[in-house]
């Protein structure tokens, strides 16, 4: 009888790591994406050491992209008749806007902290969707709750910036 009790505790056991390799594994794959995802704008915004920035007006607006006439701001950047910035719920005609232009392109990105919170924005969902797998599949909630807590800090710090 003792060998029934001992090889039913360690399956227990082997089930318990397997549920806890499995959901540690889809928790990371998710700060990775999420990462994956901001780096893609992070990096003009936050890396502007010999990158041109400037200012556009948004004189006009299509489905997916505005667009205006550039005017820099750092030394060797030239002036452009027109650059495209992503339309976004931060980005309104007739506005002016502190931007990065991305290297080898007409295309810009915000800068500043705005421009900062909104590129970090997709690891704000991350980490809200990783606190649910977080909490419920490695039962961590101390740790799910302050990944939750990052991520609507982040959030809401954009929002509240943009």
């Amino acid at each position: 009888m003792p060998s029934a009790v001992v090889s039913s505790q360690g399956a227990v056991s082997v089930l318990r790591f397997g549920r806890a390799a499995a959901m540690g594994t889809v928790a990371v794959l998710i700060l990775i994406a999420g990462v994956w995802a901001s780096w893609g704008t992070a990096h003009h915004v936050m890396l502007t050491k010999g990158r041109e920035s400037g200012t556009i007006e948004v004189t006009g607006c299509g489905a997916d992209t505005c667009s205006g006439p550039y005017t820099p701001i750092s030394a060797g950047s030239q002036p452009r008749a027109s650059v495209v910035i992503e339309k976004n719920v931060a980005v309104r005609k007739g506005q002016t806007y502190t931007v990065v232009v991305k290297p080898g392109s007409d295309d810009v990105v915000r800068s500043g902290p705005a421009g900062v919170l909104y590129a970090w924005v997709p690891l704000g969902g991350a980490l809200l969707l990783a606190s649910v797998v977080v909490a419920g599949g490695l039962r961590r909630t101390r740790a799910a709750w302050v990944m939750a807590g990052s991520g609507i800090a982040l959030l809401t710090a954009a929002f509240v910036t943009i």
